[in-house]
């Protein structure tokens, strides 16, 4: 499997592009593009790496992430339908100067940024209908649309910043890095030791160590404890099934271990995070 810089092409009669992704096209490759992204899930729910953060994600999720930011959107289950509405521009879509204008600053301070962010509350339903009339517009009033998204989701206060000025210098993502993600994505309610995935990288655990945390910011198991909680996060929200169960089923031997690091990922306990979401 190859890491993908991923080319986005655009109609030459557009300046940006605004398309839906459906499997298989939705599955996407631990991959970054020098153009910015928003997108919106319409179909499925999985697992989402936006640079250093992992969690889950279901549909009606809006996230905004800045060009040349690595990111991954996993179904959990392969045989879903996964589907999702994407724009893709770059910061001089609108030809030069335009961002400069005293007008624009809110935007330009937006994209100044190298961050992952999700939208919330009333700015992802605003986001969501300005992006269904940017699909189903052209020309002008299109262009206009996505500088007034921009403008509200630079101006509003409603949205969770996953990943802040996520650096990542090469030019290509790793493919080392990519093959363990893939495993651990695969594997990651099994119990995985570091002599595995240092042997997949053909390392020393220590060079492994070093080598995952330079590249992810995080370390394997931080990294394996986000995909196990994502896990049980949707299992808490989508069935009424025991917690005790919901932990075993999310690759937990221990309820205390679960437990605690459910409170280090999401500040709440599990029953906690599940009242929250269905009350």
């Amino acid at each position: 499997m190859k890491t993908i810089l991923q080319k986005i092409a655009n109609d030459i009669s557009q300046s940006f592009a605004c398309r839906i992704y459906q499997t298989p096209q939705f599955e996407t490759n631990w991959h970054k593009h020098p153009e910015y992204e928003l997108i919106l899930i319409l179909k499925g729910h999985g697992t989402v790496m936006i640079g250093d953060y992992v969690s889950d994600y279901s549909v009606n999720d809006v996230f905004f992430i800045a060009g040349n930011l690595p990111h991954w959107f996993r179904k959990n289950h392969p045989k879903t339908i996964g589907s999702a509405m994407v724009i893709h521009f770059t910061a001089d879509c609108w030809g030069d100067g335009l961002l400069q204008m005293t007008e624009m600053k809110v935007i330009q301070s937006l994209l100044q940024k190298k961050n992952g962010i999700q939208l919330e509350k009333t700015l992802k339903k605003e986001i969501t209908a300005c992006m269904q009339l940017i699909y189903r517009k052209k020309g002008f009033d299109k262009l206009m649309l996505l500088l007034q998204c921009l403008h509200k989701i630079g101006h509003s206060r409603q949205s969770k910043l996953l990943t802040e000025d996520f650096t990542d210098t090469s030019d290509l993502v790793n493919p080392i890095i990519e093959k363990i993600i893939d495993f651990s994505f695969k594997h990651y309610l099994d119990k995985i030791t570091l002599e595995q995935v240092a042997a997949i990288a053909n390392m020393s655990i220590p060079n492994f160590c070093r080598f995952f945390k330079k590249n992810i910011k995080k370390t394997y198991f931080d990294f394996l404890r986000d995909l196990r909680i994502s896990h049980a996060c949707k299992l808490l929200t989508a069935s009424t099934e025991p917690i005790l169960d919901i932990c075993y089923e999310s690759g937990y031997k221990s309820w205390a271990h679960f437990s605690k690091q459910f409170k280090e990922v999401k500040q709440q306990t599990p029953s906690q995070y599940r009242k929250m979401y269905l009350s």
